[in-house]
């Protein structure tokens, strides 16, 4: 049976007079402890089997827990004596650990399909699995770069490289171990997951990501406190988990985000519309996802290839991150149906389901997101946007920018002047449901 290990040795000094108290992951949400949430998390998808790995006024966090008991679960502690970061005090473990176990950072609220994630670890054989999301403020994070097998390729520090473009990937501080991981840590030795030890050895070890839209937020500082009581307050914070069905923005690229250019295949050529980064902002304080969906057929074309196609995206990523706002995920269709060009790359010169005004992005959105299309949007500027969107079964928004619909007849149900707008009266839907 899974066992779950929990760091909870943090002083959490950011949080200032709360953290002379307690320790940190003993701070209240909605009256309880983090921490009872975290169990109690685990207990809902069977892991009755905690380790908390403790420091900072450990008595605290036994006081309250004791053995768990009274929870239904079985709770055990290992104190360190001195920091080890946050692979130390699972060496010290290590002959408990004797099958895949999952890890969590005793500051992250969260509530995410434990089992879809646990799933994806043995189906992928991965040696570790890190649970990943976009943030938003990308510039001032360490980034993951996966390939499009989700495994992962490399990390990205701060600072970087202000001259390449990144994917919003950040490591959310919850993973999923094998127990051979622990053979690359040295004991007694203070280290970090995430600055040391993965990198070290993401090119021997299959290490995957598991990128998700769930809830998961770190409530170190008091602002972030806040924003995360009240979300749960609200019941936000359950509602995210991806077992309830959750409505999605789609959004084309070309002519909504960017300035239309026609073919648009070099980053240098990518600009985002006014207005639009605090649009994707209002979709990301909302319940809905913000999801590219958008064909490009500059790959079949043979003007781009996929890497540069997808630096064009890290991009459109950057620029968003840099205003305080992040795509849940991008889909692209490369093909086009049209052959016989000398130029052409025929790897991708296919009649596909995934090409607009084909639904196959949409439904594969679906699936991994649990997307209720019956409450979705899609926001586009093309008759392929509008007749993909109605196929899907979604509400259809034509923006006035771009091409703004003119290519051939496809009636929208509703027409806005651009992305700023359509999200406005989206936002204003939203509100007349409540």
């Amino acid at each position: 049976m899974m066992k779950a290990v929990i760091l909870a040795g943090g002083r959490g000094v950011r949080l200032g007079e709360i953290s002379e108290r307690i320790p940190k992951p003993m701070v209240e949400i909605g009256g309880k402890p983090l921490l009872e949430h975290q169990v109690s998390l685990l207990e809902r998808y069977g892991i009755k089997h905690v380790i908390f790995i403790t420091g900072h006024l450990s008595s605290v966090i036994e006081e309250y827990f004791a053995d768990g008991r009274k929870r239904g679960v079985k709770i055990s502690y290992y104190k360190e004596e001195k920091p080890l970061g946050t692979t130390g005090g699972l060496k010290e473990i290590e002959h408990l650990l004797t099958e895949d176990f999952i890890v969590f950072y005793g500051d992250v609220m969260l509530d995410m399909n434990l089992a879809k994630l646990i799933s994806f670890h043995r189906k992928k054989k991965s040696a570790a699995t890190l649970v990943l999301h976009p943030n938003d403020h990308p510039y001032d994070s360490d980034l993951v770069e996966i390939d499009p097998d989700s495994r992962i390729v490399a990390f990205h520090p701060k600072p970087r490289d202000d001259k390449k473009y990144y994917r919003n990937l950040v490591n959310a501080g919850i993973y999923v171990l094998s127990p051979g991981i622990l053979d690359h840590v040295k004991k007694g030795v203070k280290a970090d997951f995430g600055k040391d030890l993965f990198p070290k050895i993401v090119i021997n070890e299959p290490l995957y990501g598991y990128n998700t839209a769930e809830y998961l937020k770190d409530m170190g500082t008091p602002d972030r406190l806040k924003n995360v009581e009240e979300d749960y307050l609200t019941g936000k914070i359950r509602r995210l988990n991806c077992e309830n069905p959750r409505p999605a923005v789609f959004l084309d690229r070309d002519g909504v985000i960017n300035e239309e250019v026609g073919l648009l295949h070099k980053a240098e050529e990518f600009r985002l519309l006014p207005g639009v980064a605090d649009a994707v902002k209002k979709i990301n304080q909302s319940e809905y996802l913000a999801i590219v969906v958008t064909n490009q057929p500059v790959v079949a074309r043979n003007l781009c290839s996929i890497p540069q196609l997808e630096a064009i995206h890290n991009k459109m990523e950057t620029l968003l991150g840099e205003q305080h706002a992040k795509l849940d995920a991008i889909y692209f269709c490369p093909h086009h149906p049209d052959k016989g060009y000398p130029e052409e790359n025929k790897d991708y010169k296919m009649d596909c389901d995934c090409r607009k005004p084909g639904i196959g992005m949409i439904k594969k959105a679906e699936k991994e997101f649990n997307i209720d299309l019956s409450a979705s949007f899609i926001i586009g500027d093309s008759s392929r946007d509008m007749l993909c969107g109605k196929k899907a079964g979604l509400t259809t928004i034509a923006v006035g920018c771009g091409y703004a619909g003119k290519d051939h007849a496809a009636k929208p149900d509703r027409a806005c002047r651009d992305l700023p707008d359509a999200v406005d009266y989206i936002m204003g839907c939203s509100e007349k449901k409540k």
